[in-house]
């Protein structure tokens, strides 16, 4: 199971959290990997002058926009080979 956490706490609501999760949640539904894709809201990772923090698995992404979503779903949720 890959779980995906996005920090919605104010820095990164203000950065554009809530964006990044709606796209999050519309590719999980598009490729249809929710059974094996668990996606989170959480506060504070603690990195809060590094835009929108995400953690895929263990690894923690800063910097993360709406832009980047697919880019990061293809490369750690689908390893790249998607359609």
């Amino acid at each position: 199971m890959c779980v995906i956490s996005i920090c919605v706490g104010s820095a990164c609501h203000l950065r554009g959290s809530h964006d990044v999760l709606n796209m999050f949640e519309f590719l999980i539904e598009q490729y249809q990997v929710d059974a094996t894709v668990s996606l989170e809201g959480n506060f504070c990772q603690e990195r809060c002058t590094e835009g929108v923090v995400i953690k895929i698995d263990d690894e923690v992404i800063t910097n993360v926009d709406k832009t980047k979503v697919f880019t990061l779903f293809a490369e750690k949720v689908l390893g790249g080979n998607f359609r």
